[in-house]
């Protein structure tokens, strides 16, 4: 099995179905049985809707530390080395979670998941959109807190074509402050606007998704000249509605202009998928196992030490046979 990287996992999204039953029970958070019916999502919004219902079961700083380990043993049994977990702190907070309770749970679940299942994981917790700059900025100063175990920047994410991005550009040049990386969602359910709002306001190292950069040929040669990496995830893109049919996924386009992609799931428990069936999705549009890998060497917010690791790995592996 080849050896795989990924940038753009929401660590919430993960759980599985039968864990996240279990989760609620204990924590007497009332969920539907029939988790697997809620999971047909209509759009884009009605995703962010139960994305809420379900993810505010997790409470306890054992559940944030579960849900780390739990993915990195499925991502490893898919040939995941390395991945870049987000988490939203911020919506938790709002439930009455404490923020220590949420980072110390998530990382020591990176450091379980490393000794167990071999896997390095970072951390980029997302600022959601909508959410307060007070609360934008409380993102930001504890994911600071926490750069030495493992938090190497931040996102924005939720609800985009509602929120630009443009109201967080204090907030992400205090981050960049802090030492800590930019990569916000863009270019996922809104156009080029949104792109060049992440790339320009607020000084994004790395897009999370970024597909719909497409739609502007000047935008999509910038991207090109300046490497910037896009985290694609197809079957997200379709589960959503991003895109009405992986055959019209705009992969393919971003591929032959020259942007770098690398491959993800976003939500693999939500969007009933996992890292093989998103790489082979890409694979299907064009994209070599081998490019995405170097893709992910290339946009991970990782130390130099660690980069240089994926990239022995990576020239280690025969990806002809």
């Amino acid at each position: 099995m080849f050896p795989k990287i990924e940038l753009h996992v929401h660590l919430e999204g993960t759980v599985r179905a039968d864990t996240l039953r279990q989760i609620a029970k204990r924590n007497d958070y009332p969920l539907p049985d029939d988790l697997e019916s809620l999971y047909r999502f209509r759009d884009f919004e009605h995703f962010i809707e139960i994305w809420i219902l379900t993810t505010n079961a997790l409470q306890t700083q054992d559940d944030f530390r579960q849900m780390v380990v739990d993915y990195a043993e499925e991502a490893a049994g898919h040939g995941a080395v390395y991945l870049e977990g987000i988490f939203s702190p911020a919506e938790r907070v709002r439930r009455g979670v404490a923020w220590e309770t949420i980072f110390d749970g998530v990382c020591d679940g990176v450091q379980e998941a490393r000794e167990r299942h071999g896997v390095e994981i970072r951390l980029t917790p997302d600022i959601p959109r909508g959410f307060s700059l007070d609360e934008a900025r409380a993102t930001v100063e504890w994911s600071a807190r926490y750069r030495d175990r493992g938090v190497v920047g931040v996102g924005l994410g939720g609800l985009e074509a509602q929120f630009p991005p443009e109201p967080y550009e204090d907030v992400f040049a205090y981050a960049k402050s802090l030492g800590l990386g930019s990569v916000p969602h863009a270019g996922e359910v809104a156009g080029p606007a949104s792109v060049r709002g992440a790339l320009e306001n607020l000084q994004a190292d790395r897009l999370r998704h970024g597909i719909r950069a497409v739609e502007d040929g000047g935008l999509v040669r910038e991207l090109a000249g300046r490497g910037i990496v896009l985290d694609v995830c197809p079957l997200s893109n379709l589960r959503t509605g991003a895109v009405a049919s992986l055959h019209e996924h705009p992969l393919p386009q971003l591929l032959a202009a020259g942007v770098r992609c690398s491959i993800s799931t976003d939500d693999p428990a939500m969007f009933d998928t996992d890292l093989s069936r998103d790489y082979e999705a890409a694979a299907e549009l064009g994209l070599t196992p081998r490019a995405a890998y170097e893709a992910g060497v290339v946009g991970a917010l990782c130390d130099e030490e660690t980069r240089e690791m994926l990239r022995r790995t990576g020239d280690a592996w025969d990806w002809d046979r």
